[in-house]
Formats: structure tokens, C-alpha cells, sequence
């Protein structure tokens, strides 16, 4: 059974940083691209960035810099640092699977999403 799990999420204040972490179960990252994903209240989803099945990265233009993906391949980890968190940044997270060699960015092209990590930017 093909499962996501994040965490990592919580409350830090503007300025500050955070790791998520998505572990993935029943598949491996050789065959699956992962994207991060936000949704902030009354927003709709949001990719942040994406790793292909083949290691290539990509990224949201509001990331500018601040935020980078890695893959441990021998762990089945997917991780999100993020740095210089603004209030903006303030979200619901969530890792999803998508079965491609690179990356789409359209949350309807990934079957399997984790439950979600909420980030709380604020002082």
C-alpha cells in the first residue's frame, strides 16, 4: 500500500526555519516524482517544489531561494528545509506521489498525498 507521511510542522516565528519531512511507503523514489504542496485557509493548493524521479528540482517563484528539497533514497525520505519563513508562508503542508519521470507541478497529476503538516509563521 502506497502511504506518505509529513512532519516537522509547527510554529516558528518570521525569519526563522523549519525541516519537513515526508516518508514514503509501499514505493520508491527511483519510480516517483515528490512534490511539496501548500494550502493556506481559504486558499487553494499550491505546489512549493518538486523532485523528479531522476533528482531534478524545481521550485515555486515565491520560494526565491529560501527553501530546498532533498531526497535519501536509502531512508525513502523526502525532505523540505525551509529558511527565512514569513507569515505568508503559513500553510497546511503536504507531500504527494506522482508516477512520472519529472515533475508536472499540477496537483491533479499526483495519486497519493500524505495527511498534512500545518506551519505556523508569527511572532
Amino acid at each position: 500500500q502506497l502511504q506518505l507521511v509529513e512532519s516537522g510542522g509547527g510554529l516558528v516565528q518570521p525569519g526563522g526555519s523549519l525541516r519537513l519531512s515526508c516518508a514514503v511507503f509501499g514505493f520508491t523514489l527511483d519510480s516517483y516524482s515528490i512534490g511539496w504542496f501548500r494550502q493556506a485557509p481559504g486558499k487553494d493548493y499550491e505546489v512549493v517544489s518538486c523532485i523528479s524521479s531522476v533528482g531534478i528540482t524545481n521550485y515555486a517563484d515565491f520560494v526565491g531561494g529560501r527553501f530546498t528539497i532533498s531526497r535519501d533514497k536509502a531512508k525513502n525520505t523526502v525532505d523540505l528545509q525551509m529558511n527565512s519563513l514569513k507569515p505568508e508562508d503559513t500553510a497546511v503542508y503536504f507531500c504527494a506521489a506522482e508516477r512520472s519521470v519529472y515533475c508536472s507541478g499540477a496537483p491533479f497529476s499526483f495519486d497519493y498525498w500524505g495527511q498534512g503538516t500545518q506551519v505556523t509563521v508569527s511572532s
